[in-house]
């Protein structure tokens, strides 16, 4: 059965769509902002999202931005905006489908369909844990023996995309390109000063690296 996130503050069509879902198929569990909708994304195994964007603790967008911290789950927007620069900033933030208020259920249903006919395994996990450091992919948080460890932004770059490959090496050239720009690709120094700053935030020994790790001349790993 598959599994459909609802996320809508409007009780009516949060109910309304409870039971047509049910009716052909679905399991839904409903969310009424976007505090629950992210807590029940890291607790439950969610093979789609319907997302409103206007919701009453955050933008729908923060939503977006916080699953895609650490998972590729279908997220399908449910808008009463219909600006075309609403529908590109959703799909820009991560979001694959946007379908404007008012809407036919038949429509939903199919774009559903298809969302989860392009989908892969929904099995990412929002916290990775090492000995030394916690990373909490969907709140973009790194704690070190119970601590927050600020961040630049930058530096989340990087540590997020060796920590969603766990184990794979990742080229200079990839690490470059997604962080700083395809323009950057040869600027190899760059990577050399924030790997030493994370060391000095999160390995024990800085000198000697357990988790963050260097493979001369090809790029950077991460060992859980």
């Amino acid at each position: 059965m598959t599994t459909v996130l609802i996320v809508d503050d409007e009780p009516q069509i949060l109910r309304a769509l409870q039971i047509n879902l049910h009716a052909h198929g679905y399991k839904v569990i409903p969310a009424a902002n976007g505090t629950i909708a992210l807590a029940a994304a890291q607790t439950q195994v969610i093979d789609v999202v319907v997302l409103d964007l206007g919701l009453p603790d955050m933008d729908g967008l923060d939503v977006i931005a916080g699953l895609r911290g650490w998972s590729e789950v279908p997220i399908i927007v449910l808008s009463a905006r219909h600006g075309s620069r609403d529908k590109v900033e959703a799909l820009d933030a991560g979001a694959d489908d946007y379908v404007t208020k008012p809407f036919g259920l038949d429509e939903l249903l199919a774009r559903l369909r298809a969302a989860t006919r392009r989908a892969g395994p929904q099995n990412a996990e929002p916290l990775v844990a090492t000995t030394e450091f916690t990373v909490d992919l969907a709140n973009k948080l790194v704690l070190r023996r119970g601590e927050a460890v600020r961040m630049t932004p930058t530096e989340w770059s990087v540590l997020e995309l060796l920590v969603r490959n766990p184990g794979r090496l990742v080229s200079q050239q990839q690490l470059l390109s997604e962080v700083w720009g395809p323009a950057y690709a040869k600027e190899t120094h760059y990577l050399r000063v924030y790997m030493a700053q994370l060391r000095r935030k999160l390995e024990r020994d800085p000198a000697n690296p357990v988790h963050l790790l260097t493979e001369a001349g090809m790029g950077y790993r991460f060992s859980p």
